[in-house]
């Protein structure tokens, strides 16, 4: 139990709180063992393991994704750095995706802020007379470049 790490620690090393380290378990994200009186310890490798789910959760990968990633490893064990571009690799696409999106939203919001309208339903320059409205709820020039 000495090279085992207590939820504490596991969350001073991680940067993760400890309800979300808790959370990341009931998931099975993570795993921990318990000791004689029903206390977590941590491998020192589940590290690695929240550091991936961190950087994957940062980039836009859902939960679901990340437990179905680290899943496919052999043994459930942390991703190497073959693992990490195999398993990227999945997400490339949608990443470029989000890279477009935040793109478009750098750009169209500086422009429209830049109006001082601040409303897109009634702005002029981007839905003149609302005929995004037939286009449903949501925001459909920035999602799709409408």
């Amino acid at each position: 139990m000495q090279d085992l790490l207590t939820i504490g620690d596991m969350a001073a090393r991680s940067g993760v709180a400890p309800s979300a380290l808790r959370y990341y378990e009931r998931l099975g994200l993570i795993h921990s063992v318990r000791t004689g009186g029903n206390q977590r310890r941590y491998q020192r490798s589940e590290l690695r393991r929240v550091a991936f789910i961190r950087v994957s959760q940062q980039v836009g990968v859902t939960l679901e994704e990340i437990k179905e990633a680290l899943a496919s490893l052999p043994d459930g064990r942390v991703p190497t750095k073959a693992d990490w571009a195999r398993l990227s690799a999945r997400w490339h696409d949608r990443l470029e995706e989000r890279i477009a999106l935040l793109e478009r939203l750098r750009d169209n919001l500086t422009g429209c802020i830049g109006c001082g309208c601040l409303s897109l339903q009634k702005c002029t320059l981007y839905n003149p007379d609302d005929v995004l409205a037939a286009s449903g709820p949501g925001p459909h020039k920035l999602l799709h470049g409408e």
